[in-house]
């Protein structure tokens, strides 16, 4: 077992995380403040733009094989390096369909 250093860029905070550990279920016992909603995969909540490092991550069924080089979703990524993560980042394909789902202003 492996540990690496994950840091939360523009937050100050970081956490050790075991190879064999999300790093959702580490934020959550060392107290740090990550959303999260399925914990499956599937709805995005947890979703962190990978600055640096790689993970490790075969069950994030809700990006696609590109944005999972870009992107972590932590309830299922394992860190296979040490990482710097910035939470609350979506990948463009997610942010275009939120735009698009939004209702149109009405001007009246």
């Amino acid at each position: 077992m492996t540990e690496y250093t994950v840091e939360f860029v523009g937050t100050g905070e970081s956490i050790q995380v075991s190879d064999k550990q999300t790093i959702l279920k580490a934020c959550i016992e060392e107290g740090i403040a990550q959303e999260y909603s399925c914990r499956v995969g599937m709805c995005l909540a947890c979703s962190a733009e990978i600055i640096e490092g790689e993970v490790v991550q075969p069950a994030a069924r809700g990006f696609t094989d590109e944005e999972k080089e870009h992107y972590a979703l932590t309830c299922m990524a394992r860190p296979q390096s040490d990482l710097k993560l910035k939470r609350g980042v979506y990948p463009p394909s997610i942010e275009n369909d939120a735009a698009s789902a939004a209702p149109a202003a009405d001007d009246d």
